[in-house]
């Protein structure tokens, strides 16, 4: 998993303290700390599947979160984004060699971390932006 699951979860509950008003991706970036043009990167795979909506104009344009925050899981944020939650970018050993270990353990370990994504999805679906949200606002502001 990288980053842009992190910008995107903050973008979200941001937006949904400030729910149905449309924030510039210069305010959104400022709170999550970030450039702008990452920020409008990532907010547009959000607009794309349905997470925000977007509202042209300098004045009254920007972004807005009009969904039920409770009904948003982080399993949608991360099928959003479109990365795995567990990853590799390399494997040990090869298929070709004679050795047993060397040559079985790449498919082994893909194994491994296919079912670690599994059931990172199964927690990321238990969570909800309105949680996260609710988490930061104890007290209800």
């Amino acid at each position: 998993m990288n980053s842009e699951f992190a910008v995107s979860v903050h973008a979200l509950v941001f937006l949904n303290h400030h729910y149905k008003e449309f924030k510039t991706s210069e305010e959104i970036s400022e709170n999550i700390c970030i450039n702008p043009a990452r920020a409008r990167k990532i907010l547009s795979k959000l607009k794309k599947a349905g997470l925000v909506k977007t509202r042209e104009g300098s004045v009254k344009g920007g972004y807005s979160f009009v969904l039920n925050a409770a009904n948003i899981t982080l399993l949608d944020v991360y099928e959003a984004i479109g990365n795995k939650v567990v990853d590799i970018s390399w494997r040990s050993g090869n298929v070709n060699m004679e050795c047993l270990i060397a040559s079985g353990m790449g498919d082994i370990m893909d194994g491994v971390y296919e079912r670690l994504d599994e059931v990172c999805k199964e927690e990321l679906n238990k969570i909800t932006i309105k949680d996260i949200d609710s988490k930061i606002f104890k007290n209800g502001e």
